[in-house]
Order: structure tokens, then C-alpha cells, then sequence
């Protein structure tokens, strides 16, 4: 992850409607949820979630399908994956004390800069 996508995420997250919207996709999974069950949730009106989740969708955090006729946003753990390696990346220095927070990150730098086999 480059730093201008880091500071595109951390930017869409940075507002308590969406980051209330992101942790709800986080716990449904996968499936996702419709944004009409969305905004029932969070007691937003559907037009001001449906601008938090564009802007979720735009910094890549979350997806977006349609299923009939709802549009269902999920979660893309991917992105946050990277996001939260690119943040931990040189966590402690590599030293001791946080190594067991940070190994997640670690491996993940590690599995990108691997050689292909």
C-alpha cells in the first residue's frame, strides 16, 4: 500500500457515520448487508448513508452488488489487511516488545516481498 491510498482510507474512516457504517460491515461478514438495513441500524437517513458509503466504496473499503433490487455493501478485508500492515510495518523497530501485535503485518510484508516460486 502506497501512502496516498493509506491516507484515502484513514480519511473515509475519519468520520463517525462511516466508521460506524465500516465496524457494521465488519460484524455482518462477507454476505454484507442492504443500505437500507444499514441506515435502519445506524438511524441515519438513507441519502446521507448513501453518500458515507460512496465514500467508503471510493477509498475501496467496502463493496457494493446488486442482489434484485437492493444494493448490498460489504466489507473488503484486503484493503484494511494492507492498510493496517502499511501502519505496522516498522512497528517497535522490530524490536521485542510489540512483536507479538505486530507479526500479522509482519507476515503479510513478508508474503508480498517473498520471490515467486
Amino acid at each position: 500500500m502506497e501512502a496516498k491510498q493509506a491516507v484515502a482510507a484513514l480519511s473515509a474512516l475519519a468520520h463517525e457515520h462511516r466508521l460506524a457504517a465500516y465496524r457494521l460491515l465488519v460484524e455482518a461478514g462477507p454476505e454484507g448487508l442492504p443500505a437500507g438495513l444499514i441506515a435502519e441500524r445506524l438511524g441515519a437517513p438513507p441519502s446521507t448513508l448513501t453518500f458515507h458509503l460512496q465514500q467508503l466504496l471510493h477509498a475501496g473499503l467496502v463493496t457494493q452488488r446488486r442482489v434484485s433490487r437492493q444494493l448490498l455493501y460489504a466489507m473488503a478485508p484486503a484493503p484494511m489487511n494492507a492498510l493496517l500492515a502499511y501502519l505496522t510495518e516498522n512497528c517497535c523497530g522490530g524490536g521485542a516488545a510489540c512483536r507479538p501485535a505486530c507479526e500479522p503485518a509482519a507476515a503479510a510484508v513478508r508474503s508480498r516481498s517473498a520471490p515467486a516460486a
